[in-house]
């Protein structure tokens, strides 16, 4: 099972923190996947990519590694660790999808000294600065968006894409 929640955090040194979220996952058994929020289609964009993620480790058809590297990948719709890493941590502020598969219970107080957990109001909204960007990210066109019969279905073209990269292993 997946848990995934919202969290905030500044990093100051991206590698320090990388080592830190793999030295509590190693603790508890676990995998930690940081999404960067603002690169994402909501909360079922996250969900999708851990999912899709962990179905081709079991397959023994993954791309990457690791498990955080292919759902990165999933999430970015690309074979290319370099576009997939944007859609992860950077330096700075950050608002975050935190996963954690499988769930541990114990992990999220483990998380909580370099993040803080948010309420999810407002983070599946997607204004029109991040859709223009997502469209962009995943080549969805002025037509297709124009076809949608709600508004709200976006998130179901991003999601088609994330599904695409299994067919253009």
């Amino acid at each position: 099972m997946v848990e995934i929640r919202a969290a905030r955090c500044t990093i100051d040194d991206k590698p320090g923190f990388l080592l830190r979220l793999k030295e509590c996952a190693e603790r508890f058994g676990t995998h930690i996947i940081c999404f960067n929020a603002d690169m994402l289609a909501g909360r079922r964009h996250a969900e999708a990519a851990v999912h899709h993620a962990i179905r081709s480790f079991e397959a023994g058809e993954a791309i990457s590694n690791t498990l955080e590297m292919e759902a990165l990948l999933y999430a970015a719709g690309s074979r290319q660790c370099n576009v997939a890493a944007s859609f992860g941590i950077r330096e700075g502020e950050n608002r975050l999808w935190v996963c954690c598969y499988p769930t541990h219970e114990g992990i999220w107080g483990a998380l909580a000294p370099v993040m803080q957990f948010q309420e999810e109001n407002g983070w599946d909204i997607i204004d029109r600065r991040r859709q223009e960007l997502l469209m962009q990210i995943f080549g969805i066109t002025k037509e297709e968006l124009d076809s949608l019969d709600h508004a709200d279905r976006f998130t179901d073209l991003v999601l088609e894409r994330v599904a695409l990269l299994e067919v253009i292993r």
